[in-house]
C-alpha cells in the first residue's frame, strides 16, 4: 500500500519502504541506538543490520492514511532504555511527519538486544 496526495503538478506516491527508511535513519542518529536489528531472529541472536539495510528492521502499515510504525532495535550498555526509547518516538514521529506529510498514528520500539560498545 502507498500513500498518494495529489497537486497542480502531478501525482506523488510514497511507498512504506519509503518511509520505512526514513524512520530507520532518523532512529539510528539518537543517542543510545547501536544499530538496527533484523525482525526475524535466528536463535534468539539480534544481527546488526547496515546503513544499506536500515528499512528491514522497520515495519509500516499505512491505514487511513496515517502511518503505524514498529522499529527493532539495538541500545547500547548502559544507557536507559526507557529514555531512548522516548526520544527514538519523539524523533522518528517528528522526521516522518516532517518529511513526508504523513500523520504517524503509532512508534513502536522492540528492543532486539543491547551490545557493549568495545574499547579502541
Amino acid at each position: 500500500m502507498s500513500k498518494e496526495s495529489q497537486n497542480q503538478l502531478g501525482r506523488i506516491s510514497l511507498s512504506e519502504e519509503v518511509i520505512a527508511t526514513i524512520a530507520g535513519v532518523a532512529a539510528t542518529e539518537c543517542y543510545g541506538i547501536v544499530g538496527m536489528a533484523s525482525r526475524k531472529l535466528k536463535d534468539g541472536i539480534a544481527e546488526l543490520l547496515g546503513r544499506e539495510n536500515l528499512s528491514r528492521g522497520v515495519e509500516v502499515v499505512l491505514e487511513d492514511g496515517r502511518a503505524d510504525i514498529t522499529l527493532h532495535v539495538v541500545v547500547g550498555y548502559g544507557t536507559k532504555i526507557s529514555e531512548v526509547a522516548n526520544n527514538v518516538i519523539e524523533k522518528v514521529r517528528y522526521t516522518v511527519e516532517q518529511s513526508t506529510n504523513v500523520p504517524v498514528a503509532n512508534v513502536r520500539i522492540n528492543v532486539q538486544g543491547v551490545k557493549v560498545n568495545q574499547p579502541r
